[in-house]
């Protein structure tokens, strides 16, 4: 009777078990499997998104090797990454700085991470503003020292580093805060050993504080990369048609221009496998290397 019991218990949790994963495994089959699988034999076809779907082989994939317009979103996408080391070398200034324990480095934080949960549309509007041409705050301040700046969204060579500043500026607040709760988790008697040794301020950095904040490091590079090659709306807002030559376009905004505005959607779709090898390749390189350079404390 007892054994009875038991196996109708283990029944009912199995049961349990099973309707409360039940939820995200669906999601994750409907929204994520289903589109992936779907979106990859549309790469093959010749679809406009509502009619009929015509298989055409590696058709897709042929006409990418020839089309100027993906080489320039491929390359702006991969120029504009430039910004990554950028912010991970001011957030990691900046995260040194605010955990020296100064006064009001409450009130910094806040100020640094408000721009992280802010609407990225309404972020992008306000700086459409800024780098305006004729009455942007940025020309204003450069202004001030005596420099003439461009009309910073409708110049083919000031474009990209003016969303470059967006983005950086953007993400800052998240990479610091990560580099400061790494810099918080260091034991202070590796630092206390490192100054009965005479290490300089320099060296204690270099062999301790950067060794110690490379998981974060590995971290933030890795989601940095695969978000930067999916970058859209800031484009999409600032530039609205590509910039000047389409100096500013990325892979998923001409993946968008293809599917909806010209309804090729089986060559975007072929765009979007490329681009999803390209990120998954990245990745396993950044794993690959992250092992061979792990640090053991």
């Amino acid at each position: 009777m007892q054994t009875q019991t038991k196996s109708n218990l283990y029944r009912k949790e199995k049961i349990f078990g099973w309707l409360f994963i039940l939820p995200p495994i669906l999601g994750f089959v409907f929204f994520t499997l289903f589109p992936l699988a779907y979106s990859f034999y549309g790469s093959f076809t010749d679809w406009d998104g509502l009619g009929q779907m015509d298989f055409i082989g590696l058709s897709n994939f042929k006409d990418l090797f020839t089309d100027e317009l993906f080489h320039k979103a491929a390359f702006n996408t991969i120029f504009m990454m430039i910004g990554i080391p950028i912010g991970i070398i001011l957030a990691l200034l900046i995260a040194l700085g605010l955990n020296r324990g100064i006064p009001g480095t409450t009130t910094f934080r806040v100020i640094y991470y408000v721009p992280v949960i802010s609407s990225l549309a309404a972020i992008s509007i306000m700086w459409s503003w800024a780098f305006n041409g004729d009455y942007g705050l940025v020309n204003q301040f450069l202004d001030l020292i005596g420099i003439k700046g461009p009309n910073w969204l409708m110049n083919k060579h000031s474009v990209k580093p003016a969303l470059i500043m967006m983005t950086v500026w953007k993400g800052l607040g998240y990479t610091m805060l990560l580099y400061l709760a790494a810099l918080q988790s260091v034991p202070r008697s590796y630092y206390e050993a490192a100054e009965l040794d005479g290490a300089s301020g320099f060296k204690a950095f270099w062999h301790i504080t950067w060794p110690m904040v490379k998981p974060v490091t590995f971290f933030i590079v890795v989601t940095n990369i695969i978000g930067g090659s999916q970058i859209f709306t800031e484009i999409n807002i600032m530039t609205s048609t590509g910039g000047p030559e389409y100096s500013s376009a990325s892979v998923v905004f001409y993946i968008w221009q293809k599917a909806f505005d010209n309804f090729q959607m089986g060559y975007a779709s072929a765009m979007a496998v490329v681009l999803g090898l390209f990120i998954f390749i990245v990745t396993l390189i950044q794993f690959k290397m992250n092992e061979k350079s792990s640090f053991e404390a």
